[in-house]
């Protein structure tokens, strides 16, 4: 199974979280909020090749750690994924829009300079803001699009500009939510538990409950979990082929 973003360190345990992700056979995406934290968060992780660490500045945070941005240039190279970046224009974090901007921007800029990455994104509030400044930034790399919700115009510019989605329990239990994965081509979309601030009914998920958004995805897709299971695995190979192409350019270059 494929857990595209999820905040392993934020767990009140990360090593349970790690265990769960590691006895399910589940594939990590381990997004981190501030430069200054991906060190540490590749470290909760040494060894388990099935945990990647991505190095992030989420928006929410933007107006408070701008000063790590010191740290990218160093920290890039490092990377084979970017993420959690992006804007979010929702109620409580839209007056520093354009500070959330200037800290995408910089990243969108560095990840460009290094040759691209793939980059987990959120869009909250700010879905055609974001879809701006990766029009801006062509050489970026690959977007994919974590927890999408904006219009169904939005969600077809996206697909115009090559990106991908990563849906989750949480965003699929709406009916928003599941009529946009219902649009998503099946050939970009990978799964996600955003955990653990997405929740279920009261339960924070962990990186095994990605199975539950492939129970919702047969539902929506009218088609058996095997056929979905096998289309997420192979989206992922050929995200993960997108990665590891341009790390090792930039790597040996």
């Amino acid at each position: 199974m494929i857990d595209f973003h999820c905040h392993i360190d934020l767990y009140d345990s990360p090593a349970l979280a790690l265990d769960r992700a590691l006895t399910s056979n589940t594939f990590v995406l381990s997004v981190t909020t501030t430069p200054k934290a991906f060190l540490g968060t590749q470290k909760l992780a040494a060894g388990n090749k099935s945990v990647q660490t991505a190095l992030g500045f989420h928006p929410q945070l933007a107006h408070e750690r701008a000063d790590e941005l010191a740290l990218i240039d160093y920290l890039m190279p490092q990377a084979r994924f970017v993420g959690e970046i992006g804007l979010d224009g929702s109620v409580d974090f839209k007056e520093y829009l354009e500070l959330q901007k200037m800290v995408f921007r910089r990243m969108l800029t560095a990840a460009a300079q290094f040759g691209g990455r793939v980059m987990s994104i959120h869009s909250r509030g700010a879905a055609t803001e974001v879809l701006d400044m990766l029009e801006q930034h062509p050489n970026a790399g690959t977007p994919v699009l974590h927890w999408f919700s904006g219009t169904k115009a939005e969600l077809s510019r996206a697909v115009s500009l090559g990106a991908w989605f990563s849906v989750g329990p949480a965003m699929l239990k709406s009916a928003k939510g599941r009529e946009l994965a219902r649009l998503m081509p099946k050939g970009r979309v990978l799964t996600e538990t955003d955990g653990p601030f997405a929740t279920l009914k009261g339960r924070v998920l962990y990186p095994n409950d990605v199975r539950l958004a492939i129970d919702a995805l047969s539902d929506i897709w009218g088609e058996g979990d095997g056929p979905v299971g096998a289309q997420i695995t192979s989206n992922f190979h050929k995200l993960n082929s997108i990665a590891d192409a341009i790390f090792v350019q930039t790597e040996f270059a």
